[in-house]
């Protein structure tokens, strides 16, 4: 645990097809599914990597978020689509085999594995709802 006692619990992504998540999530990055709880036709989908119990991410419908407007959610859906809602970075030892399962899988390519300038190797992908997807290679 950490100096003032927080750690990370679980980052959210939003999904818009609950199928597509778990295809991509589950059998293409190989995650747990740690809970999927459905409610008025929605669906919530934990999943995260079987070595790491403590950290999670909850796939979510955005449309459910409370508070917000038709428009703000017709906003969303928009920017899912164009890619540029949400995004996160992971990890992997073997960056170049896990971006082959990804390619091989359908997914959308965005950046081939490449050295960075700021000293990392990683590559990015976008997941079936459009959320970026970048995986650092663990060195």
């Amino acid at each position: 645990m950490s100096a003032v006692g927080i750690t990370i619990h679980s980052s959210m992504l939003p999904h818009d097809d609950p199928e597509a998540a778990l295809a991509f999530y589950r059998d293409t990055l190989g995650f747990e599914v740690r809970n999927d709880v459905g409610y008025r036709g929605m669906r919530w989908i934990t999943v995260g990597p079987a070595d790491q119990p403590d950290t999670s991410i909850v796939l979510y419908p955005p449309a459910a978020t409370p508070g917000i407007t038709d428009d703000e959610r017709r906003t969303i859906a928009e920017m899912m689509a164009k890619g540029s809602y949400a995004s996160i970075n992971l990890a992997a030892a073997d960056l170049d085999g896990t971006f082959a399962k990804l390619e091989a899988s359908g997914a959308e390519v965005v950046q081939e594995p490449i050295e960075q300038p700021y000293g990392v190797r990683d590559c990015a992908v976008r997941d079936p709802a459009g959320n970026l997807i970048r995986i650092n290679e663990l060195r």
